[in-house]
Formats: structure tokens, C-alpha cells, sequence
């Protein structure tokens, strides 16, 4: 070997060297700050203002178990312990909630749009509010806990509190974190209850299918009813064990709205373009109390002509979208937003206690977007009545879904039509309002970005809410002015100068202020089904449902929420809510809010079981009116079927049972699909070696499963050649459970226009066209991206859970710094209206899960101490914690964690003991 070669090794072994001593010195760096963070849980620590020593017994999975004197000690400490384990996440949802995001990451474009919408939707206003609304008691707890989260921030800086706002601090100014304020904690309420907001996407969703397609009636295909006949609702009697008068009366005006929609679908086919006087119909019900009045006024002039087709009308629309877009997911977005809750009888289990079930479908995250915690008075006492453990949120006391000594409950969403978008006429600073022009109120935001220049908002609102629609310039979205006004009394209004427009308004029922924290603290606290009752009336938003059991062996429904009243309209559009309205007409605006006590509700049903997952609530027509858009009941149904398998074997139902639900697999999907699939003829052996897969396939789809691999490939090109030509892409099928629901009603009409391409010329297709053209692509779909061989094809390795920070986690975050804060890929089985409810988007290009169990529980009330939970990640939000993502192997196996809840069982998983002194 020539010298000049040994010394080019010599030299490149020096650079090499040099390479892995710089990658080490980076890693051993980055693990001295992430650790740096990291909160002290043993021996003692001074926390200034608590009354008496608190302990903190943290078990195996660094879970806290809090035990204190008084309330205000128990509150102040976990305050103390959040912030210890979660407190840049806590510190990172003020500030979206606030729409303050750009001041904590800088000039970043996704921030600073989502902080004009926030502040636009005034969220912290509404905070505000409700603090003055709350009793004073809850106020007492919120002012604790907060005391608390400041007794730990005081004297730490940033790095020591988090790593996050070291990351930060190598791009923006990080200051010291403000003091944490007790309306922080109600602003996150508001962020809850907009991504749990009920039917806003498929309201949305019409319109944008009508501005494409222009055709009521097949808009209304893809938004078909319930299935009733296949899927019960939770309640065969929803008005047992409601207030009777209540119930009767919400009733009756459910079929009266039912008589006036349909006179106002004649209405509406019978009248012509122009304007009309409309008189007075009817008397509104008294008290509001029922689902829907019949529209009054004196003498309207209303527009007859609504065509959501104009450009000026699916222009607003459209950048309505977009601004809800804009928000940051802080709980979950879209069709996979859901959950299953159950809960069994006594008389139906090994142990003759209830047992109860729940897991909330939210995004999935890293931290996990609960926190565990469990809540002890030493004594319980007046002045301490607390003994409770549960799921909490990081930022807010209490706990959200768990058990006390006395009762178990679980939350899933309930669905309800909380939100309507108004379309408002509007010229300058004025919007019309039955023929008169009416100023708008408005206020002046300053968004101020780190780095940056500040930003001036002006937010307009009008008696339905803020403009939602004017807040963002929407790309690819050009506002089209008004070419004549619809009525006389208008024009004279105008000038040449003077622009016309359409935007739209949010009407919200979160938008005014109420006592959803009264409720947390309430469920906390309750005993009986009579309390669980009392709460749910506190319970405004998000509108959920509430299963739960008690000790000495009932069993309940409860539907709590603030759910509008709306009039029956004969007019233009549907005035049900599922379409957005003419803000212009004021027999459209709410007429006051359903009445708490007609609310749906059973205790003790015969069934001996009560399934809650997002399905309908009642039978059709039952009062009161609560939506028209639910999920279609797959899960529901299959839960009911597995419970009901035991039943009719007479065998006992058990926790562990309660669990296996939990994690099935089996696709309905499949079972509505793939018998016409195998009907298709293939002729190319290497086309059909895919459909072959499905001959002998149990429909289960586990993560190995290469059948399972297929016929998603095989769904996402039915749904891509079925739809893609006729809707836009704001409207294209995500492949939930209403598009199951759409395909299985169209799958019995091989003709139906919607197998046709419309982009073919001179040729009709059918639906065995399309599904062998499915079959074939997805072949083709899964050699590109799997492996020629079916043998190298498994659902997992497309279904990955990819879990992502809310900060750290994008591609401009230093690769070592992401791999360290954000968990490794992990393949998944379930999927879409499974059970194991691991959704995923079919219209994204990507099979990734976008939502899923974010926690599982099973309630043993039998023996507290024999339930089991687990969250995604883990209990800690610091990356270099041993407990980030310590629990997601297990959550990912379907398998959970004994829940201690007793003095000794807390005590014997015990692995460390913090005192908080005086």
C-alpha cells in the first residue's frame, strides 16, 4: 500500500474518529438537557401555602396518587404534580386557547392564523365570563390549583422546566412562563368542547357537495339516515327515567317539527323566485322547553331564491372551512372523533357487580392528552369529600372520566347539533337582518408574534357570532361580490362604492359562558344516579354521554349538553341544522335551548346492558331533537353483539371479556363488501392473486393481516372512483362510517349514477366495473408499496401510529431531537368503525392512524382495585422521562395496567413517596 493511501486512511480514520466523538458529545448533550427537566419525586419539598403535608405516592407507572387534609391542599397539590410532569403542554394549550400560539413559537404562519381565529372566536373572553358565572366553591378549587402550578414555576427557569423551551429558545425569545391563572384552566373547556362540537363538518360538508353537484336529493345520498333497522340506538325508550311531562312535551313538538318540515319541503318546491310576506305560523312553546318551535315574526320579507351553488355563497363557505382548519387538534378532529362506552349489570357478571368500559377515539399525541391521577382526602369530611381517580386533563382539576368509592362513569360524544353556520348578506360595515341593514359589533385584537411585528384583527360579529369566513385569505379562494341585492328595502342601502358580500357567522353554543367545570367537580363527587342527573344539567358543553354504575348495583344513561332549539321554517332551506342558514331571516335564528329534564335517559334497563358509541340516541322522531348526523352504528352494534354472544350462552360476563371488546377487530366494512367483491370476474391470475385473500378471510383486521392490507387498498379506490369525479376535494370520502353507510345503500342499485365516471365520454359505468377496476388498482397499489408477493403484505406496516409533539414534532426539528421526542412508528390493527377504533383517512394518501382509544378503562364495582386503565404515551411530558411513552407497548397489545385505588393496593405498587410540606 502506497504511503499517500496510508496517510488518506490515517486521515479519514482522524475524520471518522472526529464524526462519532462529535455524534457522541450531541447525544450525551441532548440527554443532559431532556434530562435536566426532570421533577424531583422523592423525599421532601416546600410548597408555600398548603395547610398541612400532602403525599405523593407514585406507582410503577409514575402515576401520582395524591393524599391530602383539605380540598384545597388536594387541588393545590395536583396543581403542583401536573405542572411538575405536564407543564409545558399545559403552558402550550393557553396559548392556543388564548390565540396567543405566536407568542411562545415565533413568526410561524400555521400560528399566527390560528391565533386570528381563535381570538376571532374569543375563547379567553368566554373564559372570562365564566368565571364570573361559577360558584364559588369551583372557583375555590380552580384558584388552588392554580396556586399550585405557581408554587412549582417560582424561581425555575424555562430549561429546567421543560426541553421544550430549550428547543425553543435556539430559534425565539423565551421568557419565564407567566403565572398560571385559574381562567387558563376554563379556557381549555372551550378546546374541548370545539374539537367534541358535533355535526359541523358534515353541515359544512353539504354545501360544499350542493356547490359541486346541485342536486338536494343526492347530496342527501351521501348523508343517508341512521340505520335504525340495523343499528339500535343506545336507547330503545330514550324518555325512561327523564322527567315524564318533560319528555311528553319534547315529543310532541318532535313530531310537529317532523310535520313542518315536511310542509316546508312543500313550501319550498311550490314557490317561486322573488320575495314573499311571510306571517306569523305559531306560538313557540313555553319555556322553550322542547326540541323545535314553529317559526314566528310579524311580516318577514325573505328571499325565496338560496342557491348554495353561487359563487359568492360556496366562497364563503369554503373559507369558513379554512378557518376552522386553521385551529391547532387539541383533542381530535373529523369522522374518527368518538368513543365506546358500555356498561353491564350485575346480573350479567362473574363478580354480580356492574362492570363499565370506556375508551374516548381523540388524536393521538405525544404526551398523551390525559393525565392519570388519583385524588384522596385523608378523612372525608365536609371540608374534604374527595376520594376519586381517574383521567384528568393536564391544566384542569379534578378528574374527567374515572370512579369514586361510590360510582363509576365514562364520557363518549354525544354528537349533537351544537353549531350552525349563518350565511350573513353583508355591505360595509352593515349586514342585513329581515330587510334592515344592522351595524356589526366589533373589537380590535393585538396578536403579538415573538420576533415579529404585532398584528391588528378586527373581529366582526353578528347576533349568531363571530365571522368566521373573512378571518384568513384563502388561497385558491377569490370572494366574489354580490351582483343585486334580493330586496328593495336593501338597495336603497347601497352605493356605487359600496361591495356586497356573503360571509358566514359561527353560532356556537360554547360561545356563551356556562358551568361545565361545576360539572367536572360534580361527577367527581356523585353517589347516586340522582347525582349523576344533577350534574349533567351543569354539563353545557362538550354535549356527551354518560354511562355509569354504582356500588350498590345500578346502572345508567344520561344525555347532559346545551343543545339549540330550532324553529321549523318554511323557507328556502332545511332549518333542522344539518345545512347552514340564512342568517338574513330571523325565523332561522336559535329560539332558546332543550330543556335539561326531557333530556334522554334509562336507569336499570331490562337489556341489562347499555352500549354508547356515538350511534344514534333514540328512535327516529323521538323528542328531544339532538342531531341528524351521527355515527352510523357499526361499533355500537358490534359491541351489542359480543355482549349479547355471552348472554345467550349463559356465560358470565368478566373484566376480562370487557377488555377482549375492546380490542376487536372484526370489520364491518368487510362484511358489507367484500361478497360482492368476490362475485367480480379476474382474469388475470396475477390481479386476482389480491381477491383470493378475501375468499377465506374472517374479516378481522389484525395487524398482520395481509387480507386486511388488501381490501383497505380495495376501499380506498372504490371510494376514489365512486366519488372523486363528482365532489370536490373539500368533500372527498375519509372512508367513516358514513361512507360505509353510503356504499352499502348504493351497493344494491349496480346502476346507480354514482358508479358512472362523469369524466368519460359516451360511457356509462357500472358497479361491477368499478369494484373489478378497485380490485385490480389496489393490486397494483400494494405490489408498489409492499412487495410483489401477498406473503410480504400486512395491515401494520400501512397502519402506523406516528405519534407527533404539538411542537417538536415537525421536519424542521433537528433529527436527533425529534427521534428523542417522538416516539418510534408503531403498526396497528382495527381501523375505521372497528372497534379498536384506530381511524384512519381514505381520502389522505396515507393509511396512517389519525385517531384512536387515546385511554382505556374497565371498572371492576366490585372490587375498585381490580379495574384496569392505560393511556397512549405515558404519564410524563418530559422526553427524557422513563414514564413518555412507558405505556404505549402495552396500549398498543390491547392490554392495560392494574388501577390501585385503595390506601393498600396504592401502597403496594408503590415506587416513590413525595411530601409537600408548608
Amino acid at each position: 500500500m502506497s504511503r499517500r493511501h496510508i496517510i488518506l486512511r490515517r486521515s479519514l480514520a482522524g475524520v471518522a474518529a472526529l464524526v462519532v466523538l462529535v455524534l457522541v458529545m450531541a447525544v450525551v448533550a441532548v440527554v443532559v438537557i431532556t434530562r435536566q427537566p426532570l421533577p424531583s419525586t422523592s423525599g421532601e419539598v416546600s410548597v408555600p401555602g398548603l395547610g398541612a403535608d400532602v403525599r405523593v405516592v407514585r406507582d410503577e407507572e409514575g402515576i401520582p396518587h395524591i393524599y391530602a387534609s383539605t380540598s384545597a391542599d388536594l387541588f393545590m397539590a395536583q396543581g403542583y404534580v401536573q405542572a411538575q410532569d405536564r407543564f409545558f403542554e399545559m403552558d402550550y394549550r393557553r396559548h392556543v386557547t388564548s390565540g396567543r400560539l405566536s407568542e411562545l413559537v415565533g413568526d410561524n404562519p400555521d400560528a399566527i392564523e390560528a391565533d386570528k381565529v381563535i381570538r376571532t372566536l374569543g375563547w379567553r373572553e368566554v373564559a372570562e365570563a365564566e368565571w364570573e358565572l361559577i360558584d364559588a366553591q369551583t372557583r375555590a378549587y380552580l384558584t388552588a390549583y392554580a396556586a399550585g402550578v405557581n408554587a412549582y414555576l417560582d424561581g425555575r427557569s424555562p430549561s429546567s422546566i421543560a426541553v421544550e423551551y430549550t428547543v425553543l429558545g435556539t430559534q425565539v425569545t423565551v421568557e419565564a412562563p407567566e403565572p398560571w391563572d385559574p381562567v387558563d384552566s376554563l379556557a381549555w373547556l372551550k378546546a374541548m368542547a370545539w374539537d367534541l362540537r358535533g355535526n359541523y363538518d358534515a353541515e359544512l360538508g353539504r354545501a360544499q357537495a350542493y356547490a359541486s353537484i346541485g342536486d338536494v336529493g343526492r347530496v342527501n345520498q351521501l348523508f343517508p339516515a341512521y340505520p335504525q333497522d340495523i343499528n339500535p340506538p343506545i336507547l330503545d325508550e330514550p324518555t325512561a327515567g327523564a322527567n315524564k311531562a318533560a319528555v311528553e312535551a319534547a315529543a310532541a313538538a318532535e313530531a310537529q317539527r317532523v310535520a313542518d318540515e315536511a310542509a316546508a319541503a312543500a313550501a319550498a318546491e311550490t314557490s317561486s323566485y322573488g320575495t314573499r310576506t311571510i306571517a306569523s305560523t305559531a306560538t313557540p312553546t313555553a319555556g322553550q322547553d322542547a326540541d323545535t318551535v314553529t317559526a314566528t315574526s310579524s311580516s318577514v320579507t325573505a328571499p325565496e331564491s338560496f342557491d348554495l351553488t353561487e359563487a359568492a355563497f360556496s366562497e364563503a363557505v369554503d373559507s369558513a372551512a379554512a378557518a376552522i382548519d386553521a385551529v391547532p387538534v387539541l383533542v381530535g378532529d373529523g369522522e374518527g372523533i368518538g368513543s365506546n362506552s358500555w356498561v353491564v349489570s350485575g346480573a350479567l357478571t362473574d363478580t354480580g357487580s356492574p362492570l363499565l368500559a370506556n375508551d374516548p377515539h381523540l388524536a393521538l399525541g405525544a404526551p398523551s392528552i390525559w393525565s392519570q391521577v388519583g385524588l384522596h382526602c385523608n378523612e372525608i369530611t365536609a371540608q374534604c369529600p374527595f376520594e376519586v381517580s381517574g383521567f384528568s386533563f393536564a391544566g384542569f382539576p379534578g378528574v374527567v372520566v374515572g370512579h369514586n368509592s361510590s360510582l363509576a362513569w365514562g364520557i363518549t360524544n354525544l354528537g349533537a347539533d351544537v353549531t350552525d353556520f349563518f350565511l350573513e348578506r353583508t355591505t360595509g360595515d352593515t349586514y342585513e337582518r329581515d330587510g334592515e341593514q344592522v351595524p356589526f359589533t366589533t373589537r380590535t385584537e393585538t396578536i403579538k408574534v415573538n420576533g415579529g411585528e404585532d398584528i391588528q384583527l378586527e373581529v366582526r360579529s353578528t347576533v349568531h357570532g363571530p365571522l368566521i369566513s373573512d378571518v384568513l385569505s384563502v388561497s385558491g379562494v377569490d370572494r366574489t361580490p354580490v351582483e343585486a341585492p334580493l330586496t328593495d328595502s336593501i338597495s336603497q342601502a347601497f352605493s356605487a362604492e359600496t361591495e356586497t358580500t356573503f360571509e358566514v357567522a359561527l353560532g356556537w353554543t360554547a360561545l356563551e359562558p356556562g358551568h361545565t367545570a361545576e360539572a367536572i367537580f360534580a361527577m367527581d363527587l356523585a353517589k347516586t344516579p340522582e347525582d349523576i342527573r344533577a350534574a349533567a344539567e351543569k354539563f353545557e358543553v362538550p354535549a356527551q354521554n354518560i354511562t355509569f354504575a354504582t356500588v350498590d348495583g345500578h346502572i345508567g344513561y344520561q344525555a347532559p349538553g346545551k343543545i339549540p332549539v330550532r324553529a321549523a321554517v318554511a323557507g328556502p332551506v332545511p332549518s333542522d341544522g344539518t345545512w347552514p342558514r340564512p342568517g338574513w331571516d330571523s325565523r332561522y335564528d336559535w329560539q332558546g335551548y332543550v330543556d335539561s329534564a326531557s333530556m334522554p335517559s334509562v336507569l336499570d334497563p331490562a337489556e341489562g346492558f347499555i352500549v354508547a358509541a356515538n350511534q344514534a340516541v333514540g328512535p327516529s322522531g323521538a323528542g328531544p331533537y339532538l342531531s341528524n348526523d351521527w355515527d352510523y352504528g357499526y361499533r355500537s352494534e358490534r359491541i351489542r353483539e359480543m355482549l349479547q354472544q355471552d348472554i345467550d350462552r349463559n356465560r358470565k360476563i368478566s373484566s376480562a371479556t370487557m377488555a377482549r371488546i375492546q380490542s376487536d377487530t372484526y370489520n364491518p366494512y368487510a362484511e358489507m363488501l367484500v361478497p360482492t367483491l368476490l362475485e367480480q370476474d379476474i382474469e388475470n391470475t396475477f390481479d386476482g392473486d389480491g381477491q383470493d385473500l378475501l375468499v377465506d378471510w374472517d374479516y378481522q383486521q389484525t395487524a398482520d393481516s395481509a387480507a386486511a392490507a388488501y381490501f383497505s387498498a380495495v376501499w380506498v379506490e372504490v371510494l376514489a372512483l365512486t366519488f372523486d369525479d363528482e365532489l370536490p376535494d373539500e368533500a372527498s370520502p375519509t372512508g367513516g362510517s358514513r361512507w360505509l353507510e353510503v356504499v352499502r345503500t348504493q351497493l344494491a342499485d349496480p346502476t346507480s349514477t354514482w358508479w358512472d365516471d362523469r369524466s368519460t365520454v359516451n360511457v356509462v359505468e357500472t358497479r361491477d366495473e368499478v369494484l373489478t377496476q378497485a380490485l385490480v388498482k389496489a393490486r397494483e397499489s400494494l405490489t408498489m408499496s409492499l412487495g410483489r408477493t401477498a406473503d410480504e403484505w400486512q395491515w401494520g406496516k400501512l397502519h402506523q401510529l406516528k405519534l407527533e409533539h404539538p411542537v417538536l414534532g415537525g421536519d424542521s426539528v433537528p433529527a436527533l431531537v425529534h427521534r428523542i421526542v417522538n416516539p418510534s412508528p408503531v403498526e396497528m390493527g382495527g381501523g375505521s368503525s372497528i372497534v379498536n377504533a384506530t381511524g384512519w383517512d381514505a381520502s389522505s394518501g396515507s393509511y396512517d392512524v389519525t385517531t384512536g382509544p387515546s385511554m382505556r378503562m374497565v371498572v371492576d364495582l366490585a372490587d375498585f382495585d381490580q379495574s384496569t386503565w392505560v393511556v397512549v404515551t405515558g404519564a410524563s411530558g418530559h422526553p427524557g422521562s422513563a414514564h413518555y411513552d412507558d405505556q404505549l407497548e402495552t396500549w398498543a397489545a390491547g392490554e392495560s395496567y392494574s388501577w390501585p385505588f385503595t390506601a393498600s393496593a396504592v401502597s403496594a405498587v408503590s415506587e416513590d413517596v413525595l411530601t409537600l410540606k408548608p
